[in-house]
């Protein structure tokens, strides 16, 4: 269940549906993704889908993720990432063996201290956390030269295109019944975007779960 075999069957699976970036496709064959599962869920962690970490979230499809990262790296190595939505950490996890430094954001306080935990487990120490509104990214530490949103809003916020550097890179489901992930890239001249396809995601929700609720 848990075997390097197992996550080697994933990455073929992902290459066999398109996904050629062989350091996405190595951080997702030595990332133990039954881990960031609880072990009710773990036998069906290396599954190419997603599934429920609680708080009506996600972890997201291996495939997803294979296909956000490679988009956002695509132009190579990036220094600073910005991460929406920690939820299970695993996407993080990807990103800390991908980039320099990952800022990672999470609303819901039960799934950022758990997927915390794990990570540092994992040794993956280049990650700042915080509990906060996606919506407002974390301009604190910006720029940033990648954003990645693991939740969909209604329509993009202003706020992280705002935190990007020149020519930074931001992906991100976009749309509430209807969803499409977009890609965004800002240029000296404006924002260019593409469509990547329908995707179905969680709705990017406003406001705190603390541990106490």
């Amino acid at each position: 269940m848990t075997s390097q075999r197992t996550r080697n069957r994933l990455v073929q699976r992902l290459i066999d549906h398109g996904v050629n970036d062989s350091d996405v496709l190595n951080a997702i064959r030595v990332t133990p993704r039954h881990l960031f599962l609880d072990e009710a869920m773990a036998t069906r962690a290396y599954e190419d889908t997603a599934l429920p970490i609680g708080y009506g979230q996600t972890i997201s499809q291996p495939w997803v993720v294979a296909k956000m990262t490679s988009w956002l790296f695509q132009n190579g190595p990036l220094y600073k990432v910005l991460e929406i939505g920690t939820g299970s950490g695993y996407q993080t996890a990807i990103l800390s063996l991908m980039a320099k430094h990952v800022y990672s954001v999470e609303r819901i306080e039960p799934l950022l201290n758990r997927a915390q935990n794990v990570l540092a487990k994992l040794e993956l120490h280049n990650i700042d956390f915080t509990l906060s509104d996606g919506h407002w990214g974390w301009p604190k530490h910006k720029p940033f030269d990648g954003i990645i949103s693991a939740a969909s809003p209604a329509k993009v916020p202003e706020e992280l295109i705002e935190q990007l550097c020149e020519n930074g890179r931001l992906i991100m489901p976009i749309g509430e019944e209807k969803q499409y992930l977009y890609g965004f890239i800002k240029t000296s001249t404006g924002v260019k975007e593409e469509c990547l396809g329908e995707v179905l995601f969680v709705p990017m929700k406003t406001g705190l779960v603390t541990e106490s609720e």
